[in-house]
């Protein structure tokens, strides 16, 4: 496949970029060869390969999830500019 000057045109177009001069010349012949590296791909045989899932075969340790208090809620709100009683007081940032 060719790109043509309208694809690239499009593609920018979609993207809001503008290209210029060396610029445009250099995309297309990026492109060009992405086009060429994905039909090279299309001649791979791919019949008998199962689908990769995981890109390792290494398997995750994970610690087991055990709540605890690391903070108490008034110590939280010992340091706060704004409190009440529970919470912190914000400015409104919302107006109905």
């Amino acid at each position: 496949m060719d790109i043509k000057e309208e694809v690239v045109e499009h593609i920018a177009h979609l993207a809001r970029l503008e290209f210029e001069g060396d610029r445009k010349t250099a995309i297309k012949a990026d492109l060009q060869r992405i086009v060429s590296f994905m039909d090279k791909l299309q001649e791979v045989e791919t019949g008998n390969v199962e689908p990769l899932v995981y890109m390792t075969s290494e398997i995750n340790h994970l610690r087991e999830d055990v709540a605890k208090v690391t903070i108490t809620q008034e110590d939280a709100l010992k340091n706060a500019p704004q409190k009440d009683s529970d919470y912190f007081r914000i400015p409104k940032v919302l107006s109905k």
